[in-house]
């Protein structure tokens, strides 16, 4: 796999997996909605309904979930999904200890016993046997069976499934079944416009306005090289990062080659050509 293709992997431990995951978050993230997403995800929610967002990386499929946690008032348990993650991770496992076994639940299902809202990052990563185990949640039965206890766990009320993936990025790599995807009420999001993104920008980083705005300008010329070959294309993420290193003192252009093109390539032509629009875009 090429260096621009290659994904960063979410290695979580089993002691990560199994520690109590289900938070309630308590301020208000800050989320500016660019279109329906918030009446829909509502309206998913009150008919118990699973959801599926798709969208470019960095571009707010997690901020918005963390915002409907907090709009909502329901707990939130987040699963970041790879290719090692097995269903015992999920559902739980029996562990030894001094004083026998004991059965521990996994967050998949600490959060339907909850009524949580259960959100997997980048679902497409997981394997193909641990995504079947969602699909008695996300239609009528909403119910967990534990193989290994013997146990049916029905849903609590406001339990909520919840997934994410690139489909950009995926559809060069893997992709979930149909059958799958069939149990979701899909939203695509995406980069917000431009003036909204320099207004996230400018909040999230403390940066002033007119390097937001150069900031922005300057990634949507980079995202229109994506058909010359960019696996990637900067996210708002990216942008918040650059910004916040140029308000602590780094020159813009530095701040641009570091935190902005750097991470985006190592392909020397598509390196050359953003330096050449980010000096175009900071004079």
């Amino acid at each position: 796999m090429t260096p621009t293709l290659q994904k960063a992997r979410h290695n979580v431990s089993v002691d990560e997996l199994l520690k109590p995951a289900a938070n309630l978050v308590e301020e208000e993230p800050y989320y500016l909605p660019s279109g329906p997403e918030v009446s829909i995800f509502e309206q998913c929610h009150l008919q118990k309904l699973a959801v599926m967002l798709k969208g470019p990386t960095g571009c707010g499929k997690t901020r918005f979930v963390e915002y409907m946690a907090w709009r909502m008032g329901r707990p939130l348990v987040t699963i970041p999904c790879h290719d090692d993650l097995t269903a015992s991770d999920l559902i739980g496992r029996y562990l030894i200890r001094h004083d026998g076994t004991v059965w521990q639940d996994g967050p998949l299902t600490r959060a339907v016993r909850e009524g949580a809202i259960c959100y997997l990052d980048e679902v497409v990563e997981a394997r193909q046997d641990t995504v079947v185990i969602l699909h008695a949640l996300t239609d009528h039965r909403r119910i967990l069976p534990i193989d290994k206890t013997g146990e049916t766990v029905r849903a609590a009320p406001g339990f909520q499934l919840v997934v994410s993936y690139n489909p950009g990025y995926q559809r060069m790599l893997k992709d979930l079944k149909p059958s799958t995807r069939q149990r979701f009420v899909a939203m695509d999001l995406d980069f917000p416009p431009a003036e909204q993104e320099a207004r996230i920008v400018t909040r999230e980083s403390g940066t002033d306005e007119p390097t937001a705005r150069g900031l922005v300008d300057l990634a949507h010329r980079i995202r229109s090289l994506r058909d010359r070959g960019l696996a990637e294309v900067p996210s708002t993420r990216l942008l918040i990062a650059t910004a916040s290193l140029v308000s602590n003192g780094i020159p813009v252009k530095e701040a641009c080659y570091a935190a902005l093109i750097s991470p985006l390539s190592d392909d020397e032509s598509l390196v050359g050509a953003m330096r050449d629009l980010v000096d175009a875009t900071f004079v």
